[in-house]
């Protein structure tokens, strides 16, 4: 999520705030910000799910929702989304 500058801050309080709402949502086994070292308007929300379905019971969740309103008005730039596959560590090539 990209952010105007001035309304970083403004997101981090409505993350704080809300945080714990989202954690304890069915399915949410984690929930984490990360913010770009280079770029302080730029924010990742990192969370795991038991399984897809759960993130999109959340999402079609009026918590959801309230988080959304207040988050939205604040970019600078479309959000963008991932939902990726944890991969065995073994099978990674590292070479």
């Amino acid at each position: 999520m990209t952010f105007r500058n001035d309304e970083s801050e403004r997101f981090i309080a409505i993350f704080n705030k809300y945080h714990e709402h989202i954690g304890n949502a069915d399915g949410c086994l984690s929930l984490q910000l990360l913010r770009d070292l280079e770029n302080p308007g730029v924010f990742f929300t990192y969370s795991r799910w038991e399984h897809p379905s759960f993130l999109e019971k959340y999402r079609q969740s009026d918590l959801f929702g309230e988080v959304w309103s207040q988050v939205k008005p604040l970019f600078s730039d479309p959000a963008q989304a991932w939902s990726t596959q944890l991969l065995d560590e073994s099978s990674i090539d590292s070479e």
